[in-house]
């Protein structure tokens, strides 16, 4: 008998987009691609700390080149994603991690902020991800498409009636596509982590009743870091979830065990 063998985690050979990721979670997203072998390119819309990250992801021998990219500007998206795949080929991984919060009660929600949240947070990832499926289709080739959605797709949360309807639209999309491109071997799902401490979630985490509520619903019983992403955006991205689709991988603690 011969024994099985498992998929490989590793990433050669592939070309990885990973936006939002000069910072928080799109970092360790990017670094995790990289570690395993993927050439990622880092997009965001600061040209500056997306330098000093391939600069220092380069120092530690791992592959990386920068893309200036405004998810929220569809046209230019659209037209930065094509040069760059005229240029060298689609993107094999997608990892969308760009994304807005403007957290307030609901009752107090401004047109301006309702806007702002959703161009970025699900108007712009859905063009940004069809934008990397259209070329992969265009080109016959497979993909892992990824994007970061949040334990607020699942539940509801204080101040986050915005955020948390546009989560949950995410998640809507993602199944919709998985089903439609599934054929094209193009893979399409989403992480959903619980809080995890960044400087922009800091403002939160000082906030001694927040932080109490935070903490009282992660069963684990400790907030999230971003290194507690990297093992499942590997997962998604590679063969070892070849026949993952359409899923939400949850990075939540526990929080939605309930």
């Amino acid at each position: 008998m011969t024994l099985p063998r498992t998929p490989s985690f590793r990433l050669d050979g592939k070309r990885a987009l990973v936006t939002g990721a000069s910072s928080g979670i799109g970092r360790a997203c990017a670094v995790a691609l990289a570690e395993a072998g993927a050439q990622v390119t880092l997009a965001a819309r600061r040209p500056e700390p997306l330098q000093q990250l391939m600069d220092e992801m380069q120092a530690a021998g791992l592959a990386a080149d920068t893309m200036v990219l405004d998810v929220a500007d569809t046209e230019a998206m659209q037209a930065s994603i094509a040069a760059r795949t005229a240029s060298d080929g689609p993107f094999d991984v997608l990892v969308n991690s760009a994304g807005l919060a403007r957290h307030s009660a609901a009752i107090e929600t401004t047109a301006a902020d309702f806007d702002a949240v959703v161009s970025l947070n699900l108007k712009g990832a859905y063009f940004l991800t069809q934008a990397v499926a259209k070329a992969l289709m265009d080109a016959g080739k497979p993909g892992s498409l990824i994007n970061i959605s949040s334990q607020m797709a699942k539940v509801g949360g204080i101040d986050r009636a915005v955020y948390s309807a546009t989560k949950h639209a995410v998640e809507g999309f993602t199944k919709s596509m998985a089903i439609e491109w599934g054929k094209a071997g193009i893979r399409i799902n989403t992480i959903c982590p619980t809080f995890i401490l960044t400087p922009l979630t800091q403002s939160t985490f000082d906030n001694p009743d927040r932080r109490a509520w935070i903490e009282d619903k992660i069963k684990l019983g400790r907030v999230g870091e971003i290194e507690d992403m990297m093992g499942g955006v590997v997962f998604l991205a590679s063969d070892a979830s070849a026949l993952v689709t359409g899923s939400a991988l949850m990075i939540d603690g526990g929080w939605t065990a309930e």
